[in-house]
């Protein structure tokens, strides 16, 4: 059994606590439009590294003394979950061997619940709570995501929801409104929130991929995104900066 990634390397705190062995997975099932890594959006890829499962997690186990302040290893993308079976597999052999694990996901995988139990840490998007401007913008809708969401908080996980913030398409003051109100329909105590701007970092990838860069004006103004942290505070939620 293979699994496919495009990138890797330490990165420390922002995919998970700690130093983190990242893994970037190829594939995605979303088409975001200011995808920061759009060499991982095709499942298949002349540029992606194909590796047996025992090999990467040989490689994970070889790695264990930079998994220091709590870290361990991470898997994103991409999409993570789309590699399902291969994930799977990693996951719970990490679990038996004691590694600390993190995956960061868009949340639209029907078999997400089945990987929590093998998951330390879980990174989730939310991108927008509206159904329909969710579809339009990315190209699928959020009811899996918002599905997901549910059950795992109800179950008790903890779980960082990250929101990047897109002009044009959620910094408009009722958007602040539209995400509290679903969210004050999850149990809060095990959840973290962090907003993250508008950037290009991945716009001269996509030059180079033959892509055209559709977004054109995403930068959102500082204020929007102190009054979204502002609000979230104030509704009870625990917003944090990685």
């Amino acid at each position: 059994m293979n699994i496919l990634y495009f990138q890797k390397g330490f990165n420390y705190s922002q995919d998970g606590p700690g130093n983190r062995l990242v893994y970037h997975l190829q594939g995605c099932n979303m088409r975001c439009p200011w995808c920061a890594n759009p060499e991982g959006l095709a499942l298949s890829s002349r540029e992606a590294i194909s590796v047996t499962v025992s090999d990467l997690i040989q490689e994970i186990v070889s790695s264990k003394l930079m998994f220091f302040d709590g870290g361990g290893v991470t898997f994103t993308g991409g999409e993570a979950t789309l590699q399902f079976t291969s994930l799977q597999a990693i996951l719970k052999e990490l679990k038996k061997l004691g590694i600390d694990t993190c995956i960061e996901t868009n949340g639209a995988s029907p078999n997400l619940l089945e990987l929590a139990p093998f998951i330390d840490h879980l990174i989730i998007d939310l991108k927008h709570y509206d159904e329909e401007k969710h579809r339009q913008a990315v190209g699928i809708g959020n009811e899996r995501i918002k599905e997901n969401l549910g059950a795992l908080a109800d179950s008790g996980k903890e779980i960082l929801i990250r929101t990047p913030l897109i002009h044009g398409f959620n910094d408009e003051r009722e958007d602040i409104e539209g995400f509290l109100a679903f969210y004050q329909t999850l149990p809060l105590e095990k959840l973290q929130f962090e907003l993250l701007s508008f950037h290009e970092y991945g716009k001269d990838k996509w030059a180079k991929l033959g892509l055209v860069y559709q977004m054109v004006d995403g930068y959102i103004k500082p204020e929007i995104k102190q009054e979204y942290e502002r609000k979230y505070r104030e509704s009870g939620l625990q917003v944090v900066r990685t």
